[in-house]
């Protein structure tokens, strides 16, 4: 069963840091994009960095400069160092891959989330 799981969210004082972790699991050929979205109760889920395949990268403006995303693709785990926390940052962020279980066919997967609180 292919399946992306996060980790790595939890209550942190405004001006911290967190890291947070998506493994993929499965019968995977290989992986393509992978982002970190938002979700905020009320609001539409945001996208908030990915990285391509290549390591290119894109972050929403409300992240550029505290947020940094990575992957390691022999892991098959991608990354989201989230530093300067502030009460907006509040959500859950949940792990978002294409990945490859033959060599031509990909699937959009989505993990169940991780809970980031942070208090002021």
């Amino acid at each position: 069963q292919v399946q992306l799981v996060e980790s790595g969210g939890g209550l942190v004082q405004a001006g911290g840091s967190l890291r947070l972790s998506c493994t993929a699991s499965g019968s995977i050929f290989r992986i393509g994009s992978m982002g970190w979205y938002r979700q905020v109760p009320g609001k539409q889920r945001e996208l908030v960095a990915a990285i391509t395949s290549g390591g290119s990268t894109y972050y929403a403006d409300s992240v550029k400069g505290r947020f940094t995303i990575s992957r390691d693709n022999a892991k098959k785990m991608a990354y989201l160092q989230m530093n300067s926390l502030n009460a907006e940052d509040t959500a859950v962020y949940i792990c978002n891959a294409d990945l490859y279980t033959r060599q031509t066919i990909s699937d959009t997967y989505w993990g169940q989330g991780t809970q980031v609180l942070v208090s002021s």
